[in-house]
């Protein structure tokens, strides 16, 4: 039996939309579709499907605005990164599309004969992409699969179907094979567990929390099916007496309150070095309390509400009454709100200090030198990304392969490019996706043996 899920704003807490959800009968249906759509798909010439893609990105082009704008309502994303994110499906559909031609075997010396291996799709892909980047997280999995022969079954998260019904609609304005890409909205413990358990799906690719992520690699590991994870993070901002601390300070805020924090590289753990720790702190205040909260369909607003009442309640659990706290300001009254907020007392081995909140909440600890620094960032279970400030290049290498993060920056908080390899490591994820292997990582490799020998 299906059930309707209605989809609010989080900004307002209005109902923007009514949703049906799938069933592991719904989902049973979509594999057998997608079986037959991708055998055709993988035997059609790769310019054509090459061509097809880039058809796709530009029918997502055309739709920018219109994405974005839906982005807002079921987000409670700023209409700035909502449009960030629209086109950056845009632009992974093109980038995914130049692979298509380009997935190479190889040719291996042999004696007595011939050696050649073949990349070969999968099949049918299962993605199961998360609340907090919906557009974006669902085409890394999507564009690179499709590009590789796959069809591909997305799974969006309960609270944020919207943009990814979209997407399958304009995928067959675009003239992708009906079937090839499907989207099945619904609960992760029914769509998402049939996804998993079926054996029709060849590989899983997954974002979302660590435990959900380990339940499903279990889950994969009895029926021996490819999976892709892309889990929690605790992510270090690392700030050196030497660095530019005017530049650090001001970049600061955004690392860790774009989407409301409720992103998995977010620079929750500001390390200062001691001798640079009071004038970082002057610097901060006033960023902090500066960062625009409020409607998200304003260009002028940098941060927005929280994704859900239990997201926020989450939150709020991590912070206690009369914390010592740099705070900005948030809405009252509807919406799922919640302040910018840095915790400048935390204990390093406090749960705020060590466990992933999500939301726009960081703790600020000083260190004392290199060797301090880089204790403290290896203290969590997670390593997905990082940030170094230094003027010393020496120094920003050797932190940088001490670090144990799958994506670091320095001077700068940038993680995730299509055109690179994103992924974490410990139990922050497991194998890479964009980058110039991502298309590989939806294929098999063939070898093929021909002997030459009269």
């Amino acid at each position: 039996m299906s059930f309707e899920h209605h989809i609010l704003n989080p900004a307002t807490e209005e109902v923007v939309a009514t949703v049906t959800a799938s069933t592991a009968a719904d989902v049973d249906a979509a594999v057998v579709r997608a079986t037959g759509a991708q055998r055709a798909w993988a035997a059609a010439a790769p310019a054509d499907r090459a061509r097809l893609l880039r058809r796709f990105a530009a029918t997502v082009d055309e739709h920018i605005e219109e994405l974005a704008r839906l982005e807002v309502r079921e987000a409670g994303h700023t209409l700035g990164n909502a449009r960030w994110e629209a086109g950056n499906v845009r632009d992974l559909l093109d980038f995914a599309a130049g692979g298509v031609e380009r997935l190479n075997g190889r040719q291996i010396p042999v004696a007595g004969g011939l050696d050649i291996t073949l990349l070969e799709p999968l099949g049918v892909i299962g993605v199961i992409a998360p609340w907090n980047f919906p557009m974006p997280i669902a085409a890394w999995g999507t564009a690179p699969a499709l590009a590789a022969g796959n069809a591909v079954l997305l799974k969006p998260a309960e609270t944020t179907p919207l943009t990814a019904l979209r997407l399958a609609e304009l995928a067959l304005e675009a003239g992708l094979p009906e079937h090839l890409f499907q989207v099945l909205p619904g609960a992760g413990d029914v769509a998402g567990h049939a996804l998993v358990e079926h054996p029709g799906v060849a590989k899983i690719v997954f974002t979302g929390s660590t435990r959900v992520g380990k339940r499903i690699m279990a889950e994969c590991a009895d029926r021996v099916k490819r999976v892709t994870l892309e889990l929690g993070g605790k992510s270090p901002n690392i700030v050196f007496a030497d660095a530019d601390i005017e530049a650090a300070a001001a970049a600061t805020p955004m690392s860790f309150l774009d989407n409301s924090g409720q992103d998995c590289c977010a620079r929750t753990r500001i390390l200062v070095q001691r001798t640079a720790y009071d004038r970082f702190m002057e610097l901060l205040a006033p960023a902090i309390e500066a960062v625009v909260v409020g409607d998200p369909s304003d260009d002028q607003t940098q941060m927005g509400p929280l994704i859900s009442r239990s997201q926020l309640e989450r939150v709020r659990a991590y912070v206690p009454g009369g914390a010592e706290a740099i705070r900005g300001s948030a809405p009252e009254g509807p919406g799922f709100w919640f302040p910018p907020t840095v915790l400048t007392g935390t204990a390093p081995d406090a749960p705020v200090a060590t466990e992933e909140v999500f939301g726009p909440v960081a703790v600020v600890l000083p260190f004392d030198d290199e060797q301090d620094a880089v204790r403290l960032a290896n203290a969590t279970p997670y390593g997905l990304s990082g940030s170094i400030w230094t003027r010393d290049v020496g120094r920003a290498l050797r932190v940088s392969q001490a670090v144990r993060a799958g994506n670091l920056s320095v001077n700068s908080h940038s993680s995730v490019r299509y055109s690179t390899p994103f992924g974490g490591y410990k139990q922050s994820g497991l194998g890479r996706e964009l980058g110039p292997d991502a298309l590989t990582a939806f294929t098999e490799t063939k070898n093929i043996f021909i002997s030459t020998e009269a």
